[in-house]
């Protein structure tokens, strides 16, 4: 890979809950500070996984090493074996996630070290802060015979569903180039990622984020021209510009809000391209 890459992602939640907190009831994760909604990298790379184990099938160079349930030591049996390719390599070039994201892998049984991603992802924090909404919920049946008894054939048992009304979320990322180069991460495996960004979300629905309910709305890309760049990506994100629209107090939709790209921050060897 010849080129650094910097990007932008916008998203979207309506009335769904993009990333429960464990630790507050499945509550949307927030900034207890300001109240603006956080969604983590580690829910993104769960997408953006689940994405490429749904298209590709889990079949080599395209497989995944963290999925649902797996038993990681097994995933990392066969690179102990290998002849051709040292356990970290075969690892990488076998499994996608591994040389997109990192992984650690440095445990007793199956060693086959550490490797750091070429693609790193940031915390997607809303551009607006959020109140989240709290529904009781109802269902006509119980768990158990002894609830049914209690409460004499009534049968019903309530419950709470958590979202947010509307938060549009902003993420930043990096590709490096000189990680890639360790990894085996090459130009086919970026399209496949910035693909899965695109898409995730269609193939991620769920009672908690009902079909429709989050988007991808914007992937903006620096293209540099050279591995070590030409700007700073704190620069190039300063750049991308994301406010509401005038007279907008509680926005609702992706309509409400304006994203403006100042063309003149943006330094020669550095290409912008618009991919949503």
């Amino acid at each position: 890979m010849n080129n650094r890459y910097d990007f932008v992602f916008l998203f979207d939640a309506h009335d769904a809950n993009p990333n429960g907190d464990p630790d507050a009831g499945n509550l949307p994760r927030l900034d207890p500070e300001t109240n603006h909604g956080l969604v983590t990298d580690v829910c993104l790379k769960r997408k953006i996984r689940n994405f490429v184990l749904l298209t590709k099938q889990n079949a080599a160079p395209h497989r995944i090493y963290v999925q649902e349930k797996a038993v990681l030591t097994t995933q990392r049996k066969d690179a102990m074996t290998q002849k051709d390719d040292s356990p970290r390599d075969w690892m990488c070039k076998n499994f996608y996630d591994v040389r997109t994201f990192g992984a650690v892998m440095s445990v007793k049984e199956n060693n086959c070290g550490q490797v750091r991603g070429a693609a790193q992802l940031s915390f997607a924090r809303s551009i607006d802060p959020v109140v989240t909404s709290e529904h009781a919920i109802t269902r006509c049946a119980v768990e158990t015979e002894k609830e049914a008894k209690d409460q004499a054939g009534d049968n019903r048992t309530m419950g709470r569903k958590f979202t947010v009304p509307y938060a549009l979320y902003r993420c930043h990322g990096i590709i490096n180039p000189f990680l890639a180069e360790q990894t085996h991460f090459t130009d086919d495996d970026l399209e496949l990622l910035f693909t899965a960004i695109e898409n995730a979300f269609q193939f991620d629905a769920s009672a908690a984020r009902p079909a429709g309910s989050m988007a991808a709305r914007a992937v903006i890309v620096f293209k540099h021209d050279s591995q070590l760049g030409s700007a700073a990506s704190h620069k190039l994100f300063d750049a991308v510009g994301v406010k509401k629209k005038d007279g907008i107090d509680a926005p609702r939709s992706f309509s409400d809000y304006e994203i403006a790209v100042d063309e003149s921050a943006i330094p020669q060897g550095v290409t912008l391209i618009r991919r949503i």
